[in-house]
């Protein structure tokens, strides 16, 4: 079984450069670090810093942060110089398929699947927290009945519902609009960061920062597992490669930048939260309100609401459009059946794969609690890690003359410190999400053998397949050249 196949670079960039995969290049750096910072800042901070503080690392968690930045800002320079150097669909997946070989491919793209639907489920939940809170600064309650799953005593989670069908829609009307509108979330959202710092140094404690460390350093180390699941941002980014008019350029920076604003916005909120109020009362899917409401200031707790549902709204955007990217990615190649890979002919947006991940997203936000989609959450985007790494250093190797506008440096110093710090984080999880992760490979691995080995286009001798839908020739633009080209 030649399970280790690859995919061929110079075919895969060959295909980017005549345009002949449907989508349209439109995304610049503002946009491709909107999305990224749409992404990571959000659910970070909005949801996981109370979840994370009260649970696993007390106020420790701010150093939680700090490792998880640490981690993720070194995957992030390995994404960098791959997505600059390979700007196609699909991130980490695509990355695996040319550098270690097809069955890796397809474990890191089905645990991608995962970590997105998860990711997403978690994010709705939070949102449907926040309304909850925003509402009752208003005066107005809604039934627990139809605001929690049935693991918390009630029906429906219908907030969490409705967000996800919203989101679907804006997704399947264009990238160029998810786009705009995702820049306007995003100031919003910062905005309400911003009014909270102010607010929140008005109110420290120093009190509550004692103890410091209620759970010792492997509860830090435990919490900075739980609170990477915020870091995944930047991986959306690279999954729309395709749809970057200077991808050599604008990705690497837009990664980095990401990284960089998030992290130290991490930082500062959680230190403060955690000096507001004691670590014990955040264990809540809302934890800034929580923080200023008990700190006796309403209004912020009002206003700070609709920063964060602009937050959360804005993660679970790029977050369901990063998935439907990769589910195309990986149809586009036969290891996927082909209504994944059909693009919508005149909004240019893969419609099926959106509509079946906004169905499956809103039924984890429906029924499922915020801990438990929260502990699943991590393991695929950090095994991905290690093997996006592993694929770096082989390309090294085996593709030396590979056009890389961003070369990572310290090579392989960088991608080896990726791999164990993501493989310490990986053991640091709760060993029940190690069964539900193995559980998950398990059922892609037979998904693999009955579809996937024998339908992927290297089974059959095919390197690539057009979309299901034909391309319209205003749309066959040619890419910008390359830098030195003329």
């Amino acid at each position: 079984m030649d399970i280790w196949r690859k995919k061929s670079v110079e075919k895969l960039l060959a295909e980017r450069k005549e345009n002949k995969r449907g989508f349209v290049p439109t995304l610049g750096v503002a946009d491709l670090t909107a999305l990224g910072v749409g992404a990571v800042i959000g659910t970070g901070i909005f949801v996981l810093t109370g979840v994370a503080a009260a649970k696993y690392a007390g106020p420790g968690v701010v150093f939680s942060f700090i490792l998880s930045g640490i981690a993720a800002g070194l995957a992030a320079m390995v994404y960098a110089e791959l997505a600059a150097a390979i700007p196609s669909a699909g991130s980490a997946y695509t990355f695996s398929y040319v550098s270690l070989g097809e069955i890796i491919a397809w474990l890191v793209g089905w645990n991608l699947i995962l970590e997105y639907l998860v990711a997403a489920g978690a994010v709705s939940i939070g949102w449907s927290s926040y309304v909850k809170d925003l509402l009752q600064s208003l005066g107005l309650t809604l039934p627990a009945t139809y605001t929690t799953s049935p693991f918390e005593g009630g029906v429906i989670n219908l907030p969490a519902v409705l967000i996800v069908l919203l989101i679907t829609g804006l997704i399947i009307t264009g990238t160029q609009h998810s786009a705009t509108a995702n820049k306007i979330i995003v100031a919003a959202k910062l905005a309400a960061i911003a009014l909270f710092i102010v607010l929140g140094v008005q109110h420290i404690n120093p009190a509550n920062w004692r103890p410091l460390l209620p759970y010792g350093i492997s509860g830090v180390f435990h919490g900075a597992a739980i609170v990477f699941f915020a870091y995944i941002g930047f991986d959306a980014v690279a999954t729309a490669s395709e749809e970057v008019k200077n991808p050599q350029k604008d990705l690497p920076r837009s990664i980095i930048l990401t990284l960089i604003i998030s992290t130290t916005l991490y930082v500062i909120v959680a230190g403060i939260l955690t000096a507001m109020v004691k670590y014990t009362t955040l264990n809540t899917a809302s934890p800034v309100t929580t923080a200023l409401l008990r700190a006796g200031i309403p209004w912020a707790s009002a206003v700070v609401s609709v920063g964060a549902l602009a937050g959360l709204t804005s993660v679970l955007l790029v977050s369901m459009y990063g998935q439907s990217r990769i589910f195309f990615a990986m149809a586009r190649d036969n290891l996927l059946p082909p209504v994944f890979d059909w693009l919508h002919p005149r909004l240019r947006t893969p419609v099926w794969d959106s509509l079946i991940i906004g169905l499956l997203v809103a039924a984890i936000g429906a029924f499922l609690p915020i801990g438990l989609v929260a502990e699943l959450a991590n393991i695929g985007t950090l095994t991905a890690f290690i093997a996006v790494s592993f694929g770096v250093i082989i390309l090294r190797r085996t593709k030396p003359d590979l056009r890389r506008p961003f070369r990572l440096p310290l090579m392989p110093v960088i991608p080896v410190l990726t791999i164990i710090s993501a493989a310490y984080l990986v053991i640091n999880l709760p060993p029940l999400t190690w069964v539900r992760f193995a559980v998950w490979a398990g059922v892609g691995l037979l998904v693999y053998a009955i579809y996937g080995y024998k339908k992927s286009n290297l089974a059959r001798g095919t390197e690539t397949k057009l979309p299901t839908t034909a391309i319209p020739e205003a749309a066959r633009k040619p890419l910008p050249p390359e830098d030195g080209e003329d």
